[in-house]
């Protein structure tokens, strides 16, 4: 129970209302895509083009290339978060200088050493989840290969043995997944830039997490790219 006093009740309510953001913004992201357009769902209608073209070649190269270099992206990110990870623990063998570096700043506030290292193991936290989603989205991505491997031949198709649309769907539907999870990595490390002005105050705190999820919603419901792709 001591930890609970080792923190005010300010640096409490930006904790909660960090995460409370967080969650709810992912769960209306999640919910809201469905009733309107969304950067999520543009693209998802784009990935069952691209399954439905598919099932018309033969053979499907270009389709397994697409696909892997698809899932370098979440490699190269799984890579570099495992990297972000060693350098925090590195960090926290340094608290007292780093500590030491943030109080010389004129507008931060002034905390413990043990305060410091409670956010430096959030900060940690946050990189563990984003390297779990980006591992997960690269082996949805092998699924997503394999489904795209085990496509019939375009005869099959024709000939009406197999269902054209209900392998696109199942093969589309699988890289969508795939790319919801990078996604939710994404926005975790969107999220740790909010959490680093917890080191200066928990004012700042807040209104980092209030603008970062401003970005995350307009990048995600409002953006150019999001008119383009609709259209």
């Amino acid at each position: 129970m001591r930890i609970f006093t080792l923190l005010p009740w300010q640096d409490w309510l930006a904790i909660v209302w960090f995460f409370g953001c967080w969650l709810s913004y992912s769960w209306f992201a999640r919910h809201e895509s469905v009733r309107r357009p969304s950067i999520l769902r543009a693209t998802n209608r784009y990935r069952h083009f691209w399954m439905l073209q598919a099932t018309g070649r033969d053979p499907r190269v270009l389709d397994g290339i697409i696909t892997q270099n698809l899932s370098s992206t979440p490699s190269f990110f799984s890579s570099t978060t495992i990297i972000i990870i060693g350098g925090l623990f590195a960090l926290m063998g340094t608290t007292d200088r780093a500590s030491e570096l943030v109080r010389e700043i004129p507008f931060a506030v002034q905390t413990s050493v043990l305060i410091f290292d409670l956010k430096v193991l959030l900060m940690i936290g946050i990189f563990v989840f984003a390297f779990f989603r980006f591992s997960w989205s690269m082996r949805q991505y092998t699924f997503a290969a394999l489904l795209i491997g085990s496509l019939p031949s375009p005869q099959d198709f024709a000939s009406g043995k197999f269902d054209r649309e209900t392998f696109a769907a199942r093969a589309s539907h699988m890289v969508g997944l795939a790319a919801e999870t990078f996604n939710d990595g994404l926005r975790a490390y969107y999220m740790s830039f909010a959490l680093m002005a917890w080191f200066f105050s928990s004012t700042a705190f807040m209104i980092a997490t209030a603008v970062v999820v401003l970005i995350l919603y307009k990048r995600e419901f409002r953006s150019d790219v999001l008119q383009v792709l609709k259209d």
